[in-house]
């Protein structure tokens, strides 16, 4: 479902130059879930905007159900995302000035989805179906990022990246967000998640350690 190939990435300011990426193979199949960890610098966040197109590697290619998505004009590439890949980062997952149904609604929109349905169940399992009709300034920290997550899951998509979707969360909370997470993976979602958290690494089919931007 992710096949990301030879990925490299360079930020550059001045005369110095941060090498990101160096080279980072990853291949993620339909129902798969795959925990990302390594020490800060290491390189997580950015290999997980650019499997989900959110960036462009330097050197190297990203596809998706079979599309390639890197190297592609923005608004391909934001068709492609809005279609194939829920992304759920640690902020900025939720516009402000809708409720957050109807963020959920937006993302189904988008992704050409009508699926009233899904919604509710998403809301439900998240224990959100109270805060429906709630402005994303009045959710709580732990409920920011479940309204997240039902954002990401709206369209059912074929690849699921996610920045440390419980950092907000206690374990209590933490719980039904992983069980939800696995059970869109049975759907023959594959999943990518970028995590600190020992529940995520226990729940993954399989752990990739990086290290100053190297598969350790």
């Amino acid at each position: 479902m992710l096949e990301a190939e030879e990925l490299y990435r360079f930020y550059r300011s001045g005369e110095e130059e941060t090498r990101a990426l160096r080279g980072i193979s990853l291949k993620v199949a339909p129902g798969e879930v795959v925990a990302i960890s390594g020490p800060s610098g290491s390189g997580k966040s950015t290999l997980l905007s650019c499997v989900a197109g959110l960036d462009d590697p330097d050197g190297g290619i990203v596809r998706i159900a079979g599309q390639r998505i890197s190297h592609r004009p923005e608004a391909d590439k934001a068709r492609l995302r809005a279609r194939l890949v829920g992304v759920l980062f640690q902020s900025g997952n939720l516009i402000e000035h809708l409720t957050l149904a109807q963020n959920v609604e937006l993302a189904q929109r988008v992704g050409g989805r009508r699926d009233p349905a899904h919604r509710a169940e998403l809301l439900d399992r998240l224990g959100l179906s109270a805060r429906a009709g709630a402005w994303p300034s009045r959710l709580s920290g732990g409920e920011a990022a479940r309204a997240g997550l039902a954002v990401a899951l709206a369209n059912r998509p074929s690849l699921l990246v996610a920045d440390e979707p419980t950092g907000e969360l206690d374990r209590r909370s933490e719980g039904p967000v992983l069980d939800l997470i696995r059970d869109q993976a049975r759907s023959h979602t594959a999943v990518v998640i970028a995590s600190h958290s020992p529940a995520v690494r226990r729940m993954a089919d399989r752990v990739v350690q990086l290290r100053d931007g190297r598969v350790a």
